[in-house]
């Protein structure tokens, strides 16, 4: 297990190193992403085509409640013939908390990825954006999650 994580961050690391694409079209945005984890979402381009991406997500219900934090490192690459369209990739990480019904919470922590459109809507400071993102959560118990799909509405600035 230890290797074949090994060989996909490094694969990463090598996507990541090689894309030279001028991508982004805005500088900064702000807003909400919604999906199994609703909450706040940042995002703040690093140079042309690489992001930040940072989620402060809540989970509330019967059974559980989950406080996540999530940085995300991307790459924005453009679609052609589509304008304002993009395809993402990337990985980061997720620390927080949790707290069952039926016993004392405890920290969370993950390895995560990301795959998904951005679209910046021509004319307007909205950016829409969906993305999977596939977790391997390290604590408190080791299980691969196949992700959670989430709709992000932000304001660009």
């Amino acid at each position: 297990m230890k290797k074949l994580l090994l060989l996909c961050l490094t694969a990463g690391f090598l996507l990541i190193a090689n894309t030279n694409a001028n991508a982004q079209n805005y500088e900064n945005a702000i807003g909400v992403r919604l999906g199994s984890y609703n909450g706040l979402n940042y995002k703040t381009f690093l140079n042309s085509n690489k992001a930040l991406d940072l989620n402060l997500s809540f989970r509330n219900n019967d059974d559980l409640k989950r406080f996540i934090f999530t940085g995300l490192y991307e790459v924005h690459n453009p679609i052609a013939g589509a304008p304002g369209l993009l395809w993402y990739y990337g990985g980061g990480g997720s620390i927080g908390s949790y707290k069952r019904r039926d016993f004392e919470g405890d920290l969370f922590l993950s390895a995560d990825g990301v795959l998904g459109l951005d679209y910046k809507i021509d004319g307007a400071p909205l950016n829409l954006a969906i993305d999977w993102r596939p977790r391997l959560e390290l604590t408190p118990n080791t299980d691969f999650r196949s992700g959670d799909v989430g709709l992000a509405i932000r304001f660009t600035f």
